[in-house]
């Protein structure tokens, strides 16, 4: 069995149009949703084995907090350059080539390739992820490269929104 949490960065500002886009920050509301769905993700998935992140800065503070908020070590989070602006091809496969070891990968990344990914690889309708949106698809495979289209089952799908009400 692996799992998979496919994770929306949370909502960045657009503040400084002098920015380049990798460079952006998070707002407050995505630092806020961040430790929302850490907390979230604590007691749903639990520990990750391997946690990849896209290295552009709104994901890199969003997996600082998401790892604080589920006890992971932020210096073991492995910034992925492949994840920044990823097709869901090359997100996929990205996965099947992750080792076999890992049974729970958490990544955190950017639409469009993210909700993309989701709603290929689930069996269940997906929706779009938002901003800080997390979806869990379980595979009943032994590595990550029989993971494929229409093999997962969706398992959760969580967005900050609901965690706020």
């Amino acid at each position: 069995m692996k799992t998979l949490a496919l994770l929306r960065h949370g909502k960045s500002s657009w503040e400084a149009p002098e920015l380049a886009d990798f460079d952006r920050p998070l707002l407050p509301r995505g630092e806020h949703d961040a430790a929302l769905i850490g907390d979230y993700l604590a007691e749903t998935l639990g520990m990750p084995d391997l946690v990849l992140a896209s290295p552009a800065r709104r994901a890199r503070e969003t997996a600082r907090i998401v790892a604080g908020q589920i006890g992971y070590a932020y210096e073991a989070v492995e910034e992925e350059p492949r994840v920044y602006e990823a097709s869901a091809d090359t997100l996929l496969t990205l996965i099947q080539g992750v080792d076999d070891r890992v049974g729970t990968l958490l990544m955190i990344g950017h639409n469009p390739g993210f909700s993309d990914l989701a709603a290929r690889l689930a069996r269940e309708p997906v929706e779009p992820l938002p901003t800080c949106g997390v979806a869990l698809i379980e595979f009943g495979v032994d590595g990550w490269r029989y993971v494929g289209p229409g093999l997962g089952h969706l398992c959760a799908f969580e967005r900050p929104k609901h965690l706020r009400d």
